[in-house]
């Protein structure tokens, strides 16, 4: 059992895994961001200029079959809110797209920085000319 929680403890504390809790905490954070910035920022305007449509109240109302005397609410299809939450998960698809591609280029860059050739070995002719070289300096 010991060992069960070391192995654990070293999955946990692994740099991958830390890594991947701070990216989801950052992302739901990023998505309220992005909520708030469709819904009270870019679809007040376009309602406004649709003829002052609240996309949150967009909705079908369906019959309902109890009486209205029971106080049971009519059951709603929320088309307006599903075009918001459409708009949201394209900002967010968008700005992880351009995420992930700036670390692809990193990474790519960071690599063929690694892969850079080493200067080629000296042949044969170029070392023996090194050493008269190095022969006629000690005669001086």
């Amino acid at each position: 059992m010991k060992s069960f929680f070391k192995e654990f403890k070293d999955f946990a504390i692994r740099g991958n895994v830390v890594d991947m809790a701070v990216g989801v905490i950052i992302g739901g954070a990023f998505g309220k961001i992005v909520s708030s910035i469709v819904n009270d920022i870019i679809m007040p305007p376009i309602g406004w200029l649709i003829g002052g449509v609240n996309f949150n109240d967009l909705k079908v109302t369906l019959p309902s079959i109890h009486d209205a005397a029971e106080g049971v609410a009519p059951a709603t299809i929320n088309y307006g809110s599903f075009i918001q939450t459409v708009i949201d998960f394209t900002i967010i698809a968008f700005c992880v797209f351009l995420m992930i591609k700036l670390i692809n280029k990193m990474m790519k860059k960071k690599a063929e920085e690694k892969e850079k050739p080493a200067a080629p070995a000296p042949s044969k002719e170029e070392v023996l000319l090194t050493e008269i070289r190095d022969i006629l300096k000690e005669k001086k």
